[in-house]
């Protein structure tokens, strides 16, 4: 599988990412044998980023993720966030060495490669939201930076979703990664979208993140599932999915991913899935997209998706009118 370079870290990242969280919910609430089937089947596809949070499962995802990889002898890359909660916001800095304490050991490392910052990014910060302002971003840079001078962490980043003047400011901070939402139903973070485009517009942010030498990690690109072009969900799956930045509700983005039947009918990919992940993963400005995973066969379905490279740019002519 291809490798891009994540940044302006030192790290090469697959161009598809293992998403460990609630969405896809192996690694929250799968059998412990599929775990592993899945997670080896996905180092031996080339996938050498895992991402995780404490917040997946109240640290479940973390539990089990450290504990796959240590049956495993895996060499892997592995990602985890910090969320602020209302009451940390006053001690951020005590407040974010103590999560990555209890990530390492839920994780069984003394390192970690990569420590976010999990909260929404505002121009002011809202504690009761857990909505933090760019000032605040910059606190938690300086203090995943002494994470790394500790032997904590290797490298660190935000989270780029909230208001998107905001999420450009906090790019121009000491951030060297960012997650950033872009999917087939909201392109946004990645080209101009017209005025009266339904959604909010991102403002090119992964192009200005680009500029910055800020390796992007493009998050919900099936759009929660929706890009599947079904509303049913696996058994480990989360049952109800909030969507970010499409529609107020999931049932909305399955039917709207609907439109993009047309890539199957062309022949450009055989599957909704299929032409969602490859739309992403073409962008040269995003290192890597996450996926949330189910199942083995949703990780096979998506590592074939990610091989086949970027959707052709006739494909892409004809995506444009759907976003007007």
């Amino acid at each position: 599988m291809q490798l891009r370079r994540l940044g302006k870290t030192d790290l090469q990242v697959s161009v598809l990412g293992f998403g460990c969280g609630a969405v896809g919910g192996l690694l929250v609430k799968g059998d412990r044998a599929e775990m592993t089937r899945t997670v080896a089947h996905a180092i031996d596809a080339g996938i050498n980023y895992f991402d995780t949070a404490a917040l997946y499962g109240n640290g479940q995802s973390e539990e089990n993720l450290g504990a796959v990889l240590r049956e495993l002898n895996a060499n892997v890359l592995v990602g985890t966030k910090v969320r602020l909660a209302t009451e940390e916001f006053e001690e951020i800095e005590t407040a974010i060495v103590q999560s990555v304490e209890r990530s390492l050991r839920r994780l069984q490392l003394e390192t970690v490669d990569l420590i976010q910052l999990h909260n929404l990014v505002a121009a002011q910060r809202n504690p009761q939201r857990q909505i933090a302002s760019v000032e605040d971003v910059e606190r938690a840079m300086s203090v995943f930076q002494d994470l790394v001078k500790a032997g904590k962490a290797r490298h660190w980043g935000f989270n780029g979703l909230g208001e998107p003047g905001a999420i450009k400011r906090a790019l121009h901070s000491r951030a060297q990664t960012a997650q950033c939402a872009v999917n087939l139903l909201n392109p946004s973070a990645v080209m101009p979208v017209s005025a009266n485009f339904a959604f909010e517009d991102y403002g090119q942010t992964i192009n200005v993140a680009a500029q910055e030498d800020v390796g992007v990690i493009a998050i919900r690109v099936l759009a929660g599932g929706a890009l599947s072009g079904s509303a049913e969900r696996h058994p480990v799956a989360a049952q109800a999915v909030d969507p970010i930045a499409s529609n107020p509700n999931f049932a909305d983005d399955v039917a709207l991913a609907q439109r993009f039947h047309f890539l199957l009918e062309g022949g450009y990919a055989d599957s909704l899935v299929e032409a969602a992940i490859r739309f992403v993963v073409g962008n040269p400005n995003v290192a890597t997209a996450l996926v949330g995973i189910s199942t083995f066969d949703q990780l096979a379905q998506a590592i074939d998706a990610a091989n086949r490279g970027p959707l052709p740019q006739d494909a892409l002519d004809r995506l444009s009118p759907k976003w007007g």
